[in-house]
């Protein structure tokens, strides 16, 4: 049976645990007499990394650029302060944010009564009264001036580095938008939004804080005295299109044949760890691997803030806790892992070990859980192993180097590394196998690997993903468990340039 097949129909039998809210409609581009579409343009500056300073502005009038307008002018910012106070006052019990369009309603008609009520020379345009209700709108319900880059697809990332200066990544690269808060308070109001959603809290004496939006984007936010120059809020977008491994081959992430081998390491329940930097996509390999798990096992979930979106029915979610005012209530990654050892768990998933619950997380991979998974942040295999070793020591514990290194070679089987490429694609860089000690060190047997071998004028890195030519030392393992891979898997991809690079 071939892959695609496979994979289709994994997902066709999978359902869904929980159904996100759909994605709100794009707006409507503003078309003129003509009938010829067209948006306003955005000025941005890209900004290298280099560090050097940014290039020349652009303009940029494609349909995904942020649909959004600049610093309002003197009198609409004046008057949509005063509209919104208008609307805190009158109707601040009242305001049900369920009721988008009775919202809506409400802010157009504050809007006319307060125009009607000033002199003729202060009456604004019907298209600027439209878009003072739209930032009303955004302001009241959502996140204001980041409700537009929220809702463009190509926007991965936004930064939020003061309220003037907002920031994007568009297709691995990051772009300087004319988006911006009114001020350090508005910023402030939306921080403050997010994290009570989630029962969390950001002030002077907890100025650092992890949260996450009702779509599952992460969040975090760091303020005053931390940062120097003011709120700081940066969102890392949760994906509303589902990402399945046949996605991840067209668009050259991984191969087919690594997929194929993921595919048979989870099934027959080896452990497995995905490694990569900031941003290299660990925790959507990690959704993905999820899905290939059975639908009748039963999947608890460890995580700072639940970014995890398994498509099994028995899945059991769990999110730490901050401490409350009082310094109680804290409950850590550490306390999640042990409590999820008593839940009857068939596997059990780390979003991230950062701590000593790495410790507790290959115990439970030595004790019965097979075929658990994780993320780490490494540079790559052997930096993976490093790391888990150091993170074990966290836990406080007295155990020698040799013993943690003998927790590790039996606990884990398979280590993934992604990384972020110039040009922002992110793919599988390596798939290697732990394979015991020797000599004192944990041992690897890399299987696949990509090889970049050239970077385009437009700065994006080409290459292609190749077998070692290594034979899986689980071959008997996968046979065993019906999920025979032929050697031909392994065999290395020995194709000349210009074929199959991505």
């Amino acid at each position: 049976m071939k892959l695609s097949e496979r994979f289709d129909r994994r997902y066709q039998q999978t359902p869904v645990a929980a159904p996100t809210a759909p994605a709100p409609p794009p707006a409507e581009p503003v078309t003129p007499a003509d009938g010829t579409p067209t948006i306003a343009p955005i000025e941005r500056r890209a900004v290298p990394r280099d560090g050097t300073s940014p290039m020349a502005p652009v303009i940029d009038t494609s349909p995904r650029a942020v649909e959004a307008p600049a610093v309002l002018s003197p009198g609409l910012a004046a008057a949509k302060a005063e509209i919104h106070a208008e609307l805190l006052r009158r109707h601040a019990a009242a305001i049900d944010i369920s009721n988008r369009a009775g919202i809506r309603r409400l802010l157009m008609q504050l809007t006319e009564d307060h125009f009607r009520a000033k002199p003729p020379a202060a009456l604004v345009t019907a298209a600027d009264r439209e878009r003072l209700v739209e930032i009303l709108f955004d302001e009241v319900i959502g996140l204001g001036p980041l409700e537009a880059p929220l809702r463009d697809p190509e926007i991965t990332e936004i930064m939020v580095n003061r309220p003037e200066q907002i920031f994007v990544e568009r297709r691995g690269r990051i772009e300087l938008t004319n988006l911006a808060f009114e001020d350090e308070a508005s910023l402030r109001r939306v921080i403050d939004r997010i994290v009570s959603t989630i029962g969390r809290r950001v002030d002077e004496s907890e100025p650092m804080c992890d949260a996450r939006l009702k779509d599952g984007s992460r969040v975090n936010v760091v303020i005053p005295p931390v940062a120097i120059y003011g709120p700081c809020l940066t969102i890392r977008k949760f994906g509303r299109e589902v990402l399945t491994p046949e996605r991840i081959v067209t668009t050259g992430g991984s191969s087919e044949a690594i997929l194929e081998y993921l595919d048979a390491a989870v099934k027959t329940r080896l452990n497995i760890i995905v490694s990569g930097g900031t941003g290299s996509g660990k925790t959507t390999l990690l959704n993905v691997l999820s899905g290939f798990i059975p639908a009748t096992e039963r999947i608890v979930t460890c995580e700072d803030a639940a970014e995890l979106r398994l498509r099994q029915v028995h899945v059991i979610s769990l999110e730490s806790k901050p401490a409350n005012v009082e310094g109680r209530g804290q409950i850590t990654i550490r306390d999640l892992v042990r409590n999820a050892l008593r839940m009857r768990p068939d596997r059990i998933i780390v979003g991230e070990v950062r701590g000593g619950e790495a410790l507790d997380m290959l115990q439970a991979m030595n004790t019965g859980h097979d075929g658990s998974m994780s993320t780490v942040h490494a540079n790559n295999p052997r930096d993976a192993i490093n790391r888990l070793e150091t993170l074990v020591l966290l836990a406080g514990t007295e155990l020698p180097s040799r013993a943690i290194r003998g927790q590790i070679a039996s606990a884990i089987n398979v280590i993934v590394q992604t990384e972020r490429l110039r040009g922002g694609a992110r793919k599988i860089v390596s798939v290697a196998e732990v394979f015991g000690l020797r000599d004192g060190d944990i041992g690897l047997n890399e299987l696949f690997a990509f090889r970049q071998i050239a970077v385009t004028p437009d700065g994006r890195a080409v290459g292609y993903h190749t077998a070692t030519g290594t034979l899986s030392t689980f071959q008997d393992h996968f046979k065993a468990n019906g999920m025979e891979l032929g050697p031909s898997m392994f065999e290395p991809n020995n194709q000349p340039p210009g074929e199959q690079l991505y």
